[in-house]
């Protein structure tokens, strides 16, 4: 482990947007660069303004811009490449993409200011038909040649022709060690995605000419994968296979995403995978050497792959780049900091709505717990807005799946910006009237209780389900999950790679470091650059119910069951194993028209989170 001391003496970094804390001094691991070095976003969500209340992740695009230029730079100088490598997922999930109308209009100029080596489509992408068109019209020829699609097609605007969404694959060779590449681009097997486009199974995909001809190259250094596709996923691990049955000797060298971790799978002594986090929390690093390149001939050294999670902060940028705070910002780096800093004043999303009076979190205290987010929505939010007043005094019992909650909430200003942070998603509620109350809880048995069941009707009828949970639940991070219902691990610190980072400024103190990633992968516990305090994830159900209205005698026999309209086809497969003789699918009707939950979410905290002096 290289570890540098003098990251707790550099000066002080201001960070770019007007809002954003400055970064805390913390010990640093250095990079280990190779002949091939690279960086890996992935899962961004809109948020290239950085994390405006976590000092850890306060750099925003622009800044990346010119940490990248001046690491290439570096890079370069030295003899050696840098490749950059965004996998999707770049939109929804923040109000710099989901509170513009149309949707994402400042998103696409501000992308396309970094250079991207290699980009590809996340699921995100494809949920919606403006949203995939956009990343055909405009996405894809920004990043003409280096946005891959080996598995993704579209019906094209205007024609209505089935083509690829962008090129299948690339070969290209590197500038300065003459490595020579071939790259292609996943998207995991998903099945959610609105008609107008198709998503091809990898197991299918990795049969067809183009492909069995691609891999069958001679003259190639090394295959690059990138994909939004988990590291320990089937997916990769058929590319890996079938790869392997004709090159068994090749370096591949794979970049996942999807599950919004820090991750790194280790398929054989020639093969990874890098998973770099979420949100811009986390720039990955990648280096290789031992690759052969034109110029001379194979290797018969295994290669040596080495990895960092950076954390997202100018302290770290600084840091890795050798700068300060005079001479780190470039010009086109500034530029794009402008235009963010322009577009969130365009967007209002500095506007105050109401203070937050303490943090609550998704998983770093057990639910319930009056801290929880999920808590608040159940007793406060749902309990006091949810309501049909056509429905008048009938019971009601609602339930809402807890990944769609996306953020924690930190103490302090709750701003337009947050409002699209916590909840992007404009699902409204339905409903079925006169539910036997005993069959509810039957149908949330199932819905949290009895995956299995859900899963084999997946597998069975219902192939685009997808998680109800948060993603980053569902990654390998599982294993060190806090059981909630485990009294020996209750107050436990566990290291894992799916942490939430705790407001830096509440937690400091000297001489002690402070909460954020404490990594484990498949190659240790030393990945991440910035040596942190671990912190706590607790498990949180698929969903939560709230009751949001009994009836004068107290006694529950019907009720009214309102749920969020993600929630249809798990509904309708839930209702059938609890012996519902109603066809939620076919029977439901809408629930207060026009309302989401994020509208719901708004309403109170206007309502009961006044701020000072208000």
């Amino acid at each position: 482990m290289l570890l540098s001391v003098l990251a707790w003496i550099l000066p002080s970094a201001l960070a770019a947007q007007p809002a954003a804390p400055a970064p805390i001094s913390a010990p640093l691991r250095d990079l280990e660069f190779g002949q091939l070095n690279f960086l890996h976003t992935t899962d961004t969500h809109g948020w290239l303004a950085g994390h405006l209340q976590e000092p850890s992740y306060s750099a925003d695009w622009g800044d990346y811009i010119s940490f990248s230029t001046h690491l290439r730079e570096n890079i370069e100088a030295q003899g050696q490449d840098l490749l950059v490598i965004d996998t999707g997922d770049r939109v929804e999930g923040n109000g710099l993409y989901d509170s513009s109308e149309p949707k994402g209009i400042y998103l696409s100029e501000i992308l396309r200011h970094q250079h991207i080596d290699i980009m590809t489509s996340g699921n995100h992408e494809l949920y919606k038909q403006n949203t995939s068109e956009s990343e055909f019209n405009t996405t894809v020829p920004n990043f003409r040649g280096r946005y891959l699609a080996s598995n993704i097609d579209i019906y094209r605007p205007g024609t209505n022709e089935l083509v690829p969404l962008a090129p299948r694959y690339t070969k290209f060779t590197t500038k300065q060690q003459g490595i020579r590449i071939v790259a292609f681009g996943f998207l995991f097997d998903f099945t959610g995605n609105y008609n107008n486009t198709v998503v091809q199974p990898v197991e299918q995909t990795i049969k067809e000419d183009w492909f069995q001809e691609a891999i069958r190259d001679k003259d190639v250094d090394l295959f690059l994968v990138a994909g939004h596709v988990p590291a320990h996923s089937p997916e990769y691990g058929a590319i890996f296979r079938e790869i392997r049955r004709l090159r068994w000797d090749m370096p591949i060298q794979f970049f996942a995403g999807h599950e919004h971790i820090r991750d790194y799978a280790q398929y054989d002594s020639r093969a990874v995978a890098l998973a770099s986090g979420r949100f811009m929390e986390t720039i990955g690093f990648m280096s290789i050497d031992g690759l052969s390149t034109s110029h001379k001939p194979k290797s018969a050294s295994r290669p040596v792959f080495r990895r960092r999670y950076i954390d997202n902060n100018l302290f770290s940028f600084y840091h890795h780049t050798g700068l300060s705070n005079g001479t780190f910002s470039t010009k086109e780096g500034l530029h794009v900091s402008q235009l963010i800093a322009e577009a969130r004043t365009a967007l209002h999303l500095d506007t105050v709505h109401g203070c937050a009076p303490r943090d609550l979190w998704m998983s770093r205290v057990p639910y319930p717990n009056p801290d929880s987010v999920y808590t608040w929505l159940e007793t406060q939010v749902l309990a006091d807005r949810l309501k049909d007043e056509s429905r008048g005094t009938v019971p009601t019992v609602a339930i809402l799946n807890t990944g769609a909650i996306r953020f924690d909430i930190f103490k302090g200003p709750f701003t337009q910006d947050t409002t699209f942070i916590i909840s992007p998603f404009t699902n409204g509620f339905r409903y079925v009237k006169d539910v036997p109350y005993e069959k509810v809880q039957l149908i949330m048995e199932v819905l949290n209780k009895q995956s299995r069941v859900l899963q084999t009707a997946q597998t069975q009828w219902h192939s685009s389900l997808l998680p109800l949970s948060p993603p980053e639940q569902l990654g390998r991070a599982e294993d060190r999950i806090v059981e909630e219902d485990d009294p020996q691990n209750s107050s436990a610190a566990i290291n894992q790679a799916g942490a939430h980072q705790a407001p830096l400024a509440a937690h400091r103190q000297e001489a002690t470091l402070v909460p954020g990633y404490t990594t484990k992968d498949d190659a240790g516990t030393d990945g991440d650059d910035t040596i942190h305090s671990p912190v706590s994830f607790y498990r949180v159900p698929n969903c939560i119910q709230a009751l949001l209205s009994a009836n004068s005698s107290g006694v529950l026999e019907t009720v009214d069951l309102v749920y969020i309209e993600f929630l249809q086809p798990y509904m309708a497969l839930a209702g059938k194993f609890a012996g519902l003789d109603v066809d939620v699918g076919k029977e439901s009707e809408v629930y207060m028209p026009s309302t989401t939950l994020t509208d719901l979410i708004l309403d109170w905290v206007k309502e009961h989170w006044k701020c000072e002096g208000n």
